[in-house]
């Protein structure tokens, strides 16, 4: 099974540093490793991927996060990430995952390449997954019948309460809760910060850094189920 897992290329946000929140990679890396997946790690620039430094603070810097960090082949794959438009999405893919961070608030929300790599894997019945910020790049995708990708599907990410604790509720794009809403998405959240994971066919989704695990366990799942 390969899964690419997709990052950021954006340090910074409307004069914000941002980047990858490193958790959202790192977590879901080792689990799809240690489930036998070949990892794909790609981003729409390719190459070094920036870090947001609060990811790597104290109480943000997991333990998966410290591994990552200290190993040389995952973080050799971080410095010199896939281009996304290099990869052929319509054979040899099993899952994409986008990670998140608030760099996505740049570069995924209206992203050609990403929307045909998105739209392609679902219509092939292939898994479609995202975590916290990672769904900024699901409300540009339609299913093949012109239809929003989320309309009438159970689906989170991170929510607007919180959104507006971190206090970029005025910088990002569109706050991600009421775009998936706004676009006939079955939304669900969980108290602020804590792991809440969604499940509908091939789409899997996790509100926030939290969810991370769960995410990437029910991607997992679903893969073999397929």
């Amino acid at each position: 099974m390969r899964v690419v897992l997709v990052s950021t290329s954006a340090a910074e946000l409307k004069g914000h540093a941002t980047g990858l929140w490193i958790e959202e990679l790192a977590t879901p890396y080792y689990l799809f490793k240690n489930a036998g997946c070949e990892v794909v790690i790609a981003s729409p620039a390719g190459g070094a991927i920036p870090i947001d430094a609060s990811s790597m603070s104290e109480g943000f810097f997991t333990e998966d996060s410290k591994k990552f960090m200290h190993d040389a082949e995952a973080f050799g794959q971080l410095s010199h990430s896939e281009k996304l438009d290099s990869i052929d999405f319509s054979s040899g893919v099993d899952a994409i995952f986008l990670c998140g961070g608030h760099g996505t608030c740049v570069d995924f929300h209206d992203n050609a390449v990403l929307k045909s790599a998105i739209e392609t894997l679902y219509a092939a019945g292939k898994v479609v997954s995202a975590v916290c910020h990672g769904p900024e790049g699901l409300p540009q995708c339609n299913k093949p019948d012109g239809t929003p990708l989320v309309k009438d599907k159970v689906v989170t990410g991170f929510s607007d309460a919180e959104e507006v604790a971190v206090q970029k509720q005025d910088i990002v794009p569109f706050l991600l809760e009421s775009k998936l809403k706004e676009q006939g998405g079955k939304y669900e959240s969980g108290e602020n910060w804590t792991s809440k994971t969604c499940v509908d066919g091939t789409l899997v989704t996790g509100q926030n850094p939290q969810s991370s695990r769960a995410c990437a366990a029910a991607v997992i799942s679903v893969l073999k189920s397929l």
